[in-house]
């Protein structure tokens, strides 16, 4: 069995090893064996992995850059995640202030809209009830019950909605029902009281 040699590299010639006559002779009578046994197919190559793992060469070099990435990733890697959490504190903060600005902006115009004397006398009227000297104030109460309150509509519908009632005979009913109402006269000043019977 012949011993697996290291491929050399180019440019170098290395002396043929010894060998015997027997091995020799030997090979040539292998190769046309093979040969003649697929004419016009190249045979299977065989890989030797030791062949192959004896032809790379690491130099000390690249197992030191090998380990300045490895250090360098280690190192990196929680820096890139701090800077990553420091970005988005960065924007919720931007948030907060554009925020806050429009805030300010608010209270600004609120503050221009009470240096206004024409607001200020507005806003006594509505929120205490002030007056002016010779005014006279009505306060209406809201004393109809919870069912005969009006209640709040419905939003308006997009769609166009189609009636299901004759609105012609409504109208007439309508018209002869506003004719034939009873109008009540009103009477001024007090009314007489009813005199006693004899």
């Amino acid at each position: 069995m012949d011993r697996p040699t290291l491929p050399t590299p180019r440019g170098r010639a290395d002396p043929p090893a010894p060998s015997s006559e027997k091995s020799r002779r030997s090979r040539p009578a292998r190769e046309p064996a093979a040969r003649s046994a697929s004419p016009g197919r190249p045979g299977p190559r065989r890989v030797d992995v030791r062949e192959w793992l004896g032809g790379l060469r690491i130099s000390g070099f690249v197992v030191i850059m090998l380990g300045l990435v490895v250090l360098g990733t280690f190192v990196l890697v929680p820096t890139v995640g701090t800077y990553m959490d420091q970005r988005q504190q960065i924007q919720a903060l931007r948030t907060a202030v554009a925020l806050s600005e429009s805030e300010v902006a608010d209270l600004q115009s609120q503050r221009e809209r009470w240096s206004d004397p024409a607001y200020i006398t507005t806003q006594a009227r509505e929120r205490l009830f002030y007056t002016m000297p010779g005014e006279v104030v009505y306060l209406i109460d809201d004393d109809l019950p919870a069912s005969e309150a009006l209640q709040e509509q419905q939003d308006v519908s997009q769609d166009v909605g189609q009636t299901r009632t004759d609105w012609m005979s409504q109208l007439v009913r309508s018209v002869a029902a506003a004719g034939a109402a009873q109008v009540a006269v009103p009477t001024l000043g007090v009314p007489d009281p009813p005199s006693p019977a004899p």
